[in-house]
C-alpha cells in the first residue's frame, strides 16, 4: 500500500505515513479536535514531555526577550547585574523586588492564558511546534480555564517539578495542571 499524500511505502497495519504523517487509509480517525462550530479540524495525538519543553523554552525566549528589554531600567537601578543579585533582588523582601516578581507573575499569565483561548488555541511556542490546548471535548479553552491551567502549574512546581514530569507517563501525556484544569495539549497531523 503507498501513502495517498506523498506516495512511500506503507508497513502493513500502520496507522500513519512514516515519511509525511499522512494517515493510512481505514486507519482509525484517533483522537480529533473541533472548532466552536464542530467542524472536525484535523487528526490529532498527545503531546508529550520533551515536545511540550521545547515549546516552553520558546515561548521564554519570545516573552522573556522584550520582558527583559522593558525591566532592564528597574533593574539597572536596582544594581542587578548577575544571576545572583536577581535573585537576590527577587527575595528581598522590598516592595521593588515584590512587586517586579508579581508583574512576571502576570505578565506571564496574561501570554499563557490569553493566547491559549484564543482562536490559535496555543501559545507563539506551541504554534510553532503545531500544539494545541484543548479541553477534554477537544473544543477551545475558556480564559478561565487556561488560567486555572496557568495556577495549575503552581502545584506542579510546588512538587519538585514531579506534575510536570506526568506529561511523559500519563495515557493521554497530561501534566499535573492539564488533569487539574481539564485540559489536554495536542499535536495537530
Amino acid at each position: 500500500m503507498q501513502c495517498p499524500k506523498c506516495g512511500a511505502d506503507l508497513p502493513e497495519g500502520s496507522e500513519s505515513c512514516p515519511a509525511c504523517g499522512e494517515p493510512a487509509p481505514g486507519a482509525s480517525a484517533g483522537p480529533t479536535i473541533t472548532s466552536g462550530s464542530g467542524a472536525t479540524r484535523g487528526r490529532v495525538v498527545y503531546a508529550g514531555f520533551w515536545l511540550r519543553a521545547v515549546a516552553y523554552l520558546l515561548d521564554s525566549f519570545i516573552l522573556g526577550v522584550p520582558l527583559n528589554m522593558a525591566l532592564e531600567p528597574i533593574l539597572k537601578d536596582n544594581r542587578v547585574v548577575t544571576l545572583q543579585d536577581l535573585t537576590r533582588f527577587y527575595t528581598s523582601g522590598t516592595r521593588q523586588g515584590t512587586a517586579f516578581l508579581l508583574l512576571l507573575l502576570m505578565a506571564n499569565w496574561l501570554y499563557l492564558a490569553s493566547f491559549e483561548s484564543s482562536a490559535w488555541q496555543a501559545t507563539p511556542g506551541k504554534k510553532i511546534l503545531h500544539l494545541m490546548v484543548t479541553d477534554l471535548a477537544g473544543q477551545r479553552l475558556s480564559f478561565v480555564r487556561a488560567s486555572a491551567r496557568y495556577l495549575g502549574k503552581i502545584v506542579s512546581a510546588l512538587t519538585l517539578g514531579i506534575g510536570f514530569l506526568f506529561a511523559g507517563f500519563t495515557r493521554r501525556k497530561q501534566a499535573l495542571h492539564d488533569i487539574l484544569a481539564g485540559c489536554l495539549v495536542v499535536r495537530k497531523i
